[in-house]
């Protein structure tokens, strides 16, 4: 039982590793100018760039079909009511004004988390698919929601004034929309026209492809394939690029949807992995000037919180466990680390409020989690629905016994 718990709690672990680490670095060599760094804005675009291209790009949109009412309730409402829930907590614990937009930043679920947690699960396949497209979804909307607020909240705050690093630069929010709109239009033509005919299909079923498969379905185009392939990957580096340098976060999070080169299936989760730890260490090194750890915790707990009065009251149509465990699901990941790298030359506090915050938040989902899983067993037939009929359990006779 020791084994397992340890074994389940493997991301815990190499997450306060690696902040660890990095603080003890950064107190040791002292990188405290790290923001001054005309590379840093770009970095963290770049990382925040690939999380929500990554987060929905992973999501099966025939699946999402089915509990779309559940699921823009959870990403447009369920945002912004974890958000005001939040928001006292943080008011009563730092007492600046300006910081309440962190009560936006750590709102989304890590969709990397929650990939994770899928293979393992107990919860319906129709539990898992509304939580997984929630913390997808909710990412692009924490961005947007962060990156326009962010002004506002710039303007309560005597000693920030550098806005370079937030998402979206906040005097050309027009331009900027109409630079994500162009985005999207310039990748669905390139999509159409570099798409694959026959094999592996964009959406779900590219998604299930392996490695090897890709490969085979490259080999088999011939210079044709190769081509195509190069040219997929030209075009979302373009992407990509162009998300980063114009702050086009909701534009990039839109082609995620539809741009979904097979080769990249193999590859996007290590990548995502990636950009989450090199997030982490980031936020350690920045944590030189030190860490309020009164304020990160109740930002933590407040966030966990409202996860489970918002997760309990938007999922009321799901069965009991389904519906538990989506109240518990509250992670923070890539996209709250990233925004908190951000926000941080804007508003010097965030990086040491939102690191014990992160903290904190991954440690009650897996306490809560570990609880809840050891306390209840789902019944094989629990994920059905309630209003059909339950078969009964066969005739004992009916039962083949395997000798001995």
């Amino acid at each position: 039982m020791v084994a397992r718990t340890l074994r389940a709690a493997y991301h815990l672990w190499i997450m306060l590793a690696v902040l660890g680490s990095c603080w003890a670095l950064s107190a040791a060599t002292g990188t405290g100018l790290l923001t001054d760094s005309a590379a840093y804005p770009v970095l963290v675009s770049l990382l925040l760039a690939v999380g929500l291209y990554g987060s929905t790009s992973g999501i099966d949109l025939a699946e999402a079909r089915g509990d779309l009412r559940t699921l823009l309730l959870a990403v447009t409402v369920g945002v912004l009511a974890k958000a005001a829930l939040i928001v006292p907590v943080l008011w009563l614990a730092v007492g600046e004004p300006a910081y309440l937009i962190l009560a936006v930043a750590v709102a989304q679920i890590d969709p990397l988390s929650v990939a994770a947690l899928r293979s393992h699960s107990r919860m319906s396949e129709r539990g898992k698919t509304v939580l997984s497209v929630w913390s997808s979804f909710d990412d692009p909307v924490t961005v947007l929601l962060t990156a326009y607020l962010a002004p506002v909240a710039l303007s309560a705050l005597d000693d920030g004034t550098d806005a370079s690093a937030l998402p979206v630069t906040p005097d050309a929010y027009a331009l900027t929309m109409l630079g994500n709109v162009a985005l999207v239009v310039v990748a669905a033509l390139a999509w159409y026209a570099l798409r694959p005919r026959r094999g592996a299909a964009a959406g779900s079923g590219a998604a299930a492809e392996s490695g090897a498969a890709v490969r085979s379905a490259v080999a088999r185009g011939g210079w044709r394939g190769v081509l195509r392939t190069a040219g997929c990957l030209l075009v979302l580096a373009g992407v990509l690029a162009a998300a980063t340098a114009y702050g086009l976060m909701l534009g990039v999070a839109v082609v995620g949807l539809f741009y979904r080169p097979p080769v990249l299936v193999p590859v996007l989760g290590r990548a995502l992995t990636t950009a989450y730890y090199l997030a982490l260490v980031a936020l350690g090194l920045l944590l030189v000037d030190g860490v309020e750890p009164g304020p990160g915790i109740a930002l933590g707990v407040a966030a966990f919180a409202a996860q489970m009065i918002v997760g309990w009251l938007i999922a009321r149509k799901l069965d009991r466990y389904d519906r538990v465990s989506l109240a518990l699901g509250q992670q923070n990941g890539v996209t709250a680390v990233v925004l908190a790298l951000s926000l941080q030359p804007a508003f010097p506090r965030t990086v040491a409020i939102v690191a014990p915050a992160v903290v904190t938040v991954n440690v009650l989902h897996f306490v809560a989690n570990e609880l809840w899983g050891r306390r209840r067993q789902p019944l094989p037939d629990e994920s059905a629905p309630t209003d059909q009929p339950r078969c009964p359990p066969p005739p004992s006779s009916w039962v083949i016994k395997s000798p001995g």
